[in-house]
């Protein structure tokens, strides 16, 4: 499977992962799609950062830093669906 590299606006690229990543939830987990506030998952809002370099490590030291400091605001519903577990 070959890639090509096209320029994408961050907006679409976000909008379409918020997309698909609802649908995909939607189907694993019908009965809690009636749990979302007028049927949508997802806010408008969105953040875009860069990590200017920085070795994939401390990226993912961050991450795991601020997925522990989020946790208790992550919805039961959607424990070990939106986190990766392993």
């Amino acid at each position: 499977m070959g890639y090509s590299c096209h320029k994408v606006a961050i907006s679409k690229l976000v909008n379409s992962l918020k997309g698909v990543s609802s649908r995909r939830l939607r189907q694993a987990h019908p009965a809690s799609a009636r749990r979302y506030r007028n049927g949508v998952l997802w806010s408008p809002s969105y953040v875009a950062a860069s990590c200017g370099g920085a070795p994939l490590d401390i990226v993912k030291d961050y991450v795991e830093t601020q997925r522990q400091k989020l946790a208790p605001y992550i919805p039961a519903m959607y424990d070990g669906v939106l986190r990766r577990d392993g």
